[in-house]
């Protein structure tokens, strides 16, 4: 058996999508997977085992470029895909499958796209209300019972971890914590810099060292956080946002002794480390798009005004970031250890 999956473009649905892999690896321990992607994917794929290779998609996010899409399809016809899965909604997402003229093409209804889906589904979001599910459910015959447990994502730590610790200077005598204070999807999802800033110097305080990860456009924020601790905690804390790849700031992150993270493409990289993780949602809902692991703390204070799943507080108060403290943060983070200690 041999499966194209097109994939997401954001790093926590990209993450996500190993359900599935492992879903039809564990259907067919044969199977073959290739997983269609924007490039920079890539590394987060290769971290993948079930993965047997990722493609560049030669079309950038959004774009429709029919004709780039066709010639991909066309060029992919050799590769006598038996199955195609689609995971994105979108109707341009679906053509290079079709193009490709795979026999079986998989996805959700969405987007006039069910000519283009021979295997069209419509999605009964009672039965599968985690995004996971749903990405896992194109996996088995359509109104299949999905497993239970669930495979949860589970990423591999590469050979070369040393090296990248080399590269940044990075010293692990003291233990490690990571913040992860970015989010890509706006400023509604980010906790204030002053608190993760105090919380930094509570941790700090008790012996521990801060790293901080994210994206370029995360490296002002991290500069804030640290501008603003106290000058005898600097040397404990290091910025390395915008500065790894997504391979390196995994390896880094299996280094980690918790992670305290918005909800963003690093809280669904943590989780599937299997960190002790504490994340914050403000504008957005656990209930859809959860860290999948045990071991994790979620603040988030359920206010009338939240979730709105909106970029920007449309109130202009952020409440529901804003009024979670950093001792709400710190308290969480002892109550993990203590329930991991448990164990």
């Amino acid at each position: 058996m041999k499966v194209l999956v097109i994939g997401p473009s954001w790093i926590g649905d990209m993450v996500m999508a190993q359900s599935l892999f492992r879903c039809l690896q564990a259907r067919n321990p044969q199977v073959v997977i290739d997983v269609l992607a924007l490039d920079w994917t890539r590394e987060l794929l290769d971290r993948m085992p079930e993965v047997n290779r990722a493609i560049a998609m030669p079309v950038g996010h959004g774009k429709l470029a029919l004709g780039k899409r066709r010639q991909l399809g066309k060029s992919l016809r050799s590769e006598a895909y038996q199955q195609a899965i689609v995971l994105p909604n979108s109707f341009k997402s679906a053509l290079v499958p079709f193009f490709a003229k795979i026999p079986l093409r998989t996805g959700w209804r969405g987007e006039a796209r069910s000519w283009l889906l021979n295997d069209c589904r419509k999605l009964d979001k009672q039965q599968y209300p985690l995004m996971v599910e749903r990405f896992a459910a194109l996996g088995f015959p359509e109104n299949s019972p999905l497993p239970k447990p669930l495979f949860w994502p589970a990423l591999r730590v590469s050979a070369e971890i040393n090296v990248t610790k080399e590269k940044f200077n990075l010293e692990t005598k003291r233990d490690i914590i990571i913040f992860c204070p970015g989010a890509e999807f706006g400023p509604s999802k980010k906790w204030p810099e002053s608190n993760f800033a105090k919380l930094a110097d509570a941790l700090i305080s008790e012996g521990k060292q801060v790293w901080l990860m994210g994206s370029k456009n995360d490296a002002q924020t991290a500069q804030n956080i640290i501008a603003t601790i106290q000058p005898e905690h600097k040397k404990h804390m290091v910025s390395l946002a915008g500065l790894t790849s997504i391979g390196e700031a995994i390896d880094l992150m299996s280094l980690a002794h918790t992670v305290v993270s918005n909800d963003s493409g690093l809280m669904h990289i943590a989780a599937a480390m299997k960190k002790a993780l504490v994340v914050f949602y403000g504008s957005t809902s656990p209930e859809f798009t959860p860290p999948l692991s045990n071991r994790v703390e979620i603040l988030t204070l359920k206010l009338s005004c939240s979730p709105c799943f909106k970029r920007e507080c449309p109130l202009e108060h952020l409440d529901c970031l804003n009024q979670l403290s950093p001792k709400a943060a710190l308290d969480a983070i002892r109550k993990i250890h203590q329930q991991l200690d448990e164990v």
